[in-house]
């Protein structure tokens, strides 16, 4: 079979980069690995929420780069940054034209769009009939009008080469081989997040210790075939996610992720390992907390501690915990004393008491900063753990979204470690690297990475097939 494009990957980016190639006059397809009318994926699966580092999409170009430079401590690649920043306004203008609807919401840093209509807040996912289910539903109709085809039972198993240039796809396809034959391919398949191999090789040895807090279906398979085609990977160590209840992994209870989401309870009470001692600054957040976590000997052997005033007040603030956890039946130590509840929680009993003291007294003292680890105050301040009962949930490490990929340039195309561009390969979404990561573990966001990336890439692609 023959298209003039190919994309690897029925996600928003790979769905996008194919509408907008049809749109400017290509003939392309999608090839999706799974069956299922609604097959399982991170675009699917998401809250909707549209952000740049949480950031509103519609912000100047200007002001986008500058955040995101600053993000990632100046290690963004800056041509990548600038090209991204300055088309992500038009990527949602783009997103309407095509029939998404977005509402505004309110976040921590102020105002974002979300897909609409937007997740509920309730255990676990919340997806059919949600915004990005809509919006996948429309894109492939989108395509199928413009004549483009998305394939479902396809997987891509490696890439046609020849001299350097990638000319295509060899898949399996119904019990056999199928040579899908293109002029230009992208890879658009969503990183490794279920791929316990390749995070064991990029990320932590502890792999199996991890929650895969997100579809699934993000295997590597674009990774790897870029690599045997010469591809440059880069970018790795960190991921997106966030801390996660340990029932979810130990019980294998699906409705403790996405929601309750426990960021704001870990930022404002304490999390320790099986020695009752804190091992990373908790008020840096969830993204930062699970990448601490998920370097301990056990990502398994974590606990959060807050008491009575945290419980009622941040844990009751949106879909924080209280009232979710205890209807779920999760696991939630409960005592009076702090001696008590390490006891149930199976924790040393002298060393919480200790790193309790210490922590009520820093922050009593205005001198959270002289903790070890320092403990930051912004943007939730550490409360202390001084009104009984007292609580411990134990925790899991929950991993949505890898960082780090495919090194690419400002064209969306794949390079090698010379720096030269592949001829015919290219990359968008979450298997990119060049944009996330350093020092603050700087995440942009799946969506908008999705969204800006399948412009970009598609607009490169025509512009060199004379259609741009």
């Amino acid at each position: 079979m023959r298209f003039d494009v190919i994309a690897v990957g029925g996600g928003f980016a790979g769905l996008i980069t194919a509408n907008r190639c049809a749109q400017l006059g290509l003939r392309a397809a999608v090839l999706e690995k799974q069956q299922g009318e609604r097959y399982a994926c991170n675009s699917r699966y998401s809250t909707g929420i549209s952000h740049i580092l949480f950031q509103d999409m519609r912000l100047p170009g200007e002001a986008l780069e500058r955040v995101m430079t600053e993000a990632t401590g100046g290690r963004a690649d800056a041509a990548l940054v600038k090209a991204f920043a300055h088309t992500s306004r038009r990527s949602i203008d783009w997103l309407r034209e095509e029939g998404a609807r977005f509402i505004e919401i309110n976040t921590p840093t102020g105002r974002s769009l979300c897909l609409a209509p937007p997740r509920r807040f309730k255990e676990g996912l919340d997806w059919e009939g949600r915004g990005p289910d809509v919006l996948l539903r429309r894109l492939e109709d989108n395509l199928k009008k413009r004549g483009g085809e998305l394939l479902r039972g396809v997987q891509a198993e490696s890439l046609l080469m020849n001299e350097g240039a990638c000319v295509g796809v060899q898949a399996r396809q119904g019990g056999g081989t199928t040579r899908f034959e293109a002029d230009s391919v992208i890879m658009a398949d969503g990183g490794f997040t279920s791929n316990l191999d390749m995070i064991r090789r990029h990320i932590t040895p502890r792999a199996h210790r991890l929650l895969v807090r997100a579809a699934g279906s993000a295997s590597g398979d674009g990774l790897r075939m870029a690599e045997a085609a010469g591809a440059q990977l880069t970018g790795f160590g960190k991921f997106y996610g966030h801390p996660v209840h340990r029932d979810a992994f130990t019980l294998q209870n699906g409705e403790l992720w996405p929601f309750p989401m426990i960021d704001a309870l870990t930022q404002c009470g304490l999390v320790v390992a099986d020695d009752g001692r804190r091992f990373a600054d908790e008020g840096r957040g969830g993204i930062a907390l699970a990448n601490a976590m998920a370097q301990l000997p056990d990502p398994l052997c974590t606990t959060l501690v807050f008491d009575e005033a945290v419980w009622n007040t941040v844990g009751k603030d949106g879909p924080t915990g209280n009232p979710m956890i205890v209807s779920l039946g999760a696991t939630l130590h409960k005592a009076n004393e702090v001696s008590a509840l390490a006891e149930q929680a199976q924790l040393p009993p002298a060393n919480l008491a200790d790193t309790v003291a210490r922590y009520n007294d820093a922050i009593a003292r205005g001198a959270t900063a002289e903790l070890d680890p320092p403990r930051s105050m912004k943007p939730l301040a550490a409360q202390p753990i001084a009104k009984p009962p007292f609580y411990a949930m134990p925790l899991c490490c929950g991993i949505t979204a890898t960082m780090g990929g495919i090194a690419i340039d400002s064209e969306c195309r794949a390079l090698k470690a010379d720096g030269s561009a592949i001829p015919g390969l290219y990359a968008v979404g979450t298997t990119v690297a060049g944009l996330e990561g350093g020092p603050g573990f700087a995440y942009l966001g799946g969506l908008s990475k999705a969204f800006i990336l399948g412009l970009l890439g598609a607009e490169a692609i025509a512009r060199r097939a004379g259609k741009g």
